[in-house]
């Protein structure tokens, strides 16, 4: 005589990659690890295998990795990425690291036009926002597609951190910020606009002693 409390359910393993939608959430279908729940949907935040287990009427929804665990963007994440391409609707990007972990590989991302301030979002240039090879901090904002992440630079902190005039060629001094729109360069003084990212200096944290 089995009982249904006896019964080990087995589920064949599905392989996800980051970002993509797993099934329906609610109050039996729970999210776990390697998975986030966003909308009234379950997301993987890693490539692996989906495991589903039950305890208690609920189904636990979690990804697990083959190997050693890769570190994936998911959303929220503040990462630093560098500008590749900037057209009037966008900015192509590869992120580079996630906090200050550096990732052993690059990710695609865009940057769009209304994602680069909170405010005046109309009135924003990418040209004047970006240029190739800037370096920027930005937050990923929750996938609407598999093969690209999407940034977001709208708030005060997040913006261009490194960048090097167009007069100045590759090899010159990284310009410094003088506005929230504006940086120079060190050498030639040139003033070339961007989206500046307010970033406190190391020298003005107060340290105890």
């Amino acid at each position: 005589m089995t009982s249904d409390s006896k019964k080990q359910k087995k589920h064949s393993k599905l392989i996800c990659l980051p970002g993509q939608r797993l099934c329906l959430s609610d109050e039996n279908t729970i999210s776990g690890q390697g998975t986030y729940e966003r909308m009234g949907y379950i997301y993987a935040t890693l490539a692996g295998t989906v495991n589903i287990s039950e305890k208690d009427n609920c189904k636990f929804i979690e990804v697990q990795c083959a190997g050693s665990q890769t570190i994936v963007p998911v959303a929220g994440d503040v990462v630093t990425a560098r500008v590749l391409q900037v057209n009037q609707r966008a900015a192509k990007c590869s992120i580079l690291c996630i906090g200050e972990h550096v990732l052993e590989q690059n990710y695609r991302a865009m940057l769009r036009k209304e994602d680069v301030r909170a405010t005046e979002k109309d009135r924003v240039e990418m040209y004047k926002s970006f240029r190739p090879g800037d370096i920027i901090l930005a937050r990923v904002l929750p996938q609407t597609e598999l093969s690209c992440y999407q940034l977001s630079t709208a708030e005060n902190e997040l913006g261009v951190v490194i960048a090097i005039s167009n007069e100045s060629g590759p090899n010159g001094p990284p310009m410094v910020p003088i506005s929230w729109t504006e940086m120079q360069c060190p050498n030639t003084l040139v003033k070339e606009p961007r989206k500046v990212a307010k970033i406190v200096p190391a020298s003005a944290v107060k340290t105890e002693h």
